[in-house]
């Protein structure tokens, strides 16, 4: 199924418009208007989908977020939702001349980097650098528990690493803290307490924020940049990173998955749930066989 996601400036108007030419793509909600759709698209990761659509032969899901929200998640990290997506090879099929989307953009994927340095060892290949980005976003969806594929962050990097390559490359090449033998396809990255804090300065606010209520404890409201130093040192320092994208995606993933019921109905839901679960299946059986 193709997954498409809409950016728009008005979300109430979008869906207005949308309405009165794709009626049918709606839930229930349809009833309600476009204000209490929009209303809706707000909770969770801020995104309205409209799934099981059929579109010129095929099925297609596509879903609608605003880009002041949109903006938000790949400077910030608030959610994961969309900024996951967005960390991985995507065709962008219009963009305006937005320079603060474009400019958290290329944050997003400066992030994913340094998210994925503190969770590898000193050295490690490029596979293994996509494969920790590739799986940023699924860190604590309790879909990856139930309802997805075990293999699908394999399945997205495998086939597609000339196209990480293609997405990170500069990115890579402009980092001071590594060293990328392109060559030989492996990295080489700073792993003493300095690097591991500078890098610890650059994460997004949200996921900065985790990390300091998982080990900041109550009542003693330290400095992040204190506390972030302390993890700095810490030996288990990719794994309180790790916690901190997990509770990051955890909550947005829920709200977002309960909110499906609402926009795609309960019909549609069941069978979106289905094909999931019958992907996961195969994934085992692939596996086991």
């Amino acid at each position: 199924m193709l997954d498409f996601v809409f950016a728009v400036d008005d979300s109430v108007t979008w869906h207005m418009m949308n309405l009165l030419k794709n009626r049918s793509h709606y839930s229930f909600l349809k009833v309600f208007g476009p204000k209490q759709i929009s209303s809706v698209q707000s909770y969770g990761a801020g995104i309205y989908y409209n799934t099981l659509v059929p579109c010129n032969g095929r099925v297609i899901k596509y879903g609608v977020i605003s880009t002041d929200t949109l903006i938000d998640d790949l400077l910030h990290w608030k959610t994961l939702y969309v900024a996951g997506r967005l960390q991985k090879p995507v065709k962008i099929l219009t963009q305006n001349e937005n320079s603060k989307l474009q400019a958290a953009l290329v944050s997003n994927l400066k992030s994913a980097v340094t998210a994925a340095f503190l969770m590898l060892p000193e050295s490690f290949s490029e596979e293994d650098l996509y494969m920790q980005i590739a799986g940023l976003s699924y860190s604590g969806d309790f879909r990856m528990v139930i309802g997805e594929d075990r293999s699908k962050v394999q399945n997205i990097v495998k086939p597609n690493v000339p196209h990480f390559q293609k997405l990170y490359s500069n990115i890579l090449q402009d980092c001071p803290q590594v060293v990328y033998k392109h060559h030989l396809g492996r990295l080489e990255i700073d792993k003493s307490p300095e690097g591991q804090f500078t890098q610890l300065m650059a994460l997004p606010r949200t996921l900065q924020q985790k990390i300091t209520s998982l080990v900041d404890p109550p009542g003693k409201n330290r400095d992040v940049e204190e506390i972030l130093l302390q993890v700095a040192h810490d030996p288990d320092c990719g794994f309180v990173v790790h916690q901190g994208i997990s509770g990051i995606v955890r909550s947005s993933s829920i709200v977002q998955s309960a909110k499906t019921i609402l926009t795609a109905g309960a019909k549609k839901s069941i069978t979106y749930s289905m094909k999931k679960l019958y992907k996961m299946t195969k994934g085992w059986l692939r596996k086991t066989s």
